[in-house]
């Protein structure tokens, strides 16, 4: 008989066992795909404040037309500058209310929203240069401020740093979690089936020929918890993402993103290999020349 088709018979035999040890991997998955996905979002932000590539000048309210065209026209002139939009009130509360879709929002005077230039600089363009057109911008009488989003990238990023420890230190939990899981689950196993372990090492069963099965099940097991993980994760990451609102997603200018395939395949594949390993290392004690 065939390796697999032994297991499959042994699976069978141990199935609520089996099934409890299932659901413990997957509980353990289920922590660390789930911070994986916060990690995959948090750099994705992270991506798109640092490559913005535009700064923001608002205006004084008694700014004259003469001197939004002169800064218009300086800025058109400065270097790593692409283009430069003039956004008035009326315009900017265009923009938030088609975004946000909120009635309050919606009844605000064109008063209420400040007058800018949106900047557009290129990519390869210095945060320090960036940084000197803002502070040579915020010493002219009619602006009021200067926003470049290098703030926003550097706060991500330490965000981003912290994120990436804790999925690290989790990952390692997993580890011990998933080998504790299955090691319990395949020894419980083999104690059900010690009579038979017994006649097969009779008849002149080798330990490889013994092992295999109870392998192949601890992989299963493994597996299959990760990809029951990643399951629950998806129907929850759909659940939240019908209810998200979009203003938020204006905010952070891009959807939350599912963890990418490859590294969906990379847990069940890390699931296989901890539940294979636990399994075999479990064996040693209990079948042995």
């Amino acid at each position: 008989m065939r390796p697999i088709e032994r297991a499959l018979r042994g699976a069978k035999n141990d199935l609520q066992l089996h099934a409890l040890g299932v659901f413990s991997v997957a509980v353990a998955f289920l922590c660390l795909c789930a911070t994986l996905l916060a990690v995959v979002n948090v750099d994705h932000a992270r991506e798109r404040w640092a490559s913005f590539g535009r700064a923001s000048v608002y205006l004084t309210r008694g700014a004259n037309g003469e001197q939004v065209g002169a800064i218009e026209r300086a800025l058109k002139a400065s270097e790593g500058v692409t283009a430069v939009r003039h956004v008035s009130p009326e315009d900017a509360r265009k923009d938030v209310a088609e975004v946000g879709k909120d009635p309050v929002i919606d009844a605000l005077p064109a008063e209420a929203f400040p007058e800018s230039l949106e900047v557009s600089v290129q990519k390869d363009v210095r945060p320090e240069r960036l940084e000197q057109l803002a502070t040579e911008l915020r010493s002219l009488p009619a602006v009021e401020g200067v926003e470049t989003y290098s703030g926003w990238s550097d706060r991500i990023q330490s965000l981003l740093a912290g994120a990436v420890t804790a999925a690290g230190m989790l990952a390692l939990i997993v580890l011990a979690a998933v080998v504790s899981v299955v090691s319990s689950t395949i020894r419980l196993s083999l104690q059900r089936r010690k009579i038979e372990v017994e006649v097969m090492k009779l008849v002149g069963a080798t330990d490889g020929y013994v092992r295999e099965p109870f392998v192949i099940e601890g992989a299963a097991q493994g597996a299959l918890g990760a990809s029951f993980a990643i399951i629950v994760l998806g129907a929850l990451y759909l659940v939240v993402r019908s209810h998200l609102d979009q203003r938020l997603v204006a905010l952070f200018g891009a959807a939350p993103a599912f963890l990418p395939w490859p590294l969906v395949l990379l847990m069940v594949a890390l699931g296989a290999l901890l539940g294979a390993v636990a399994a075999f290392l479990s064996l040693r004690r209990f079948v042995s020349p």
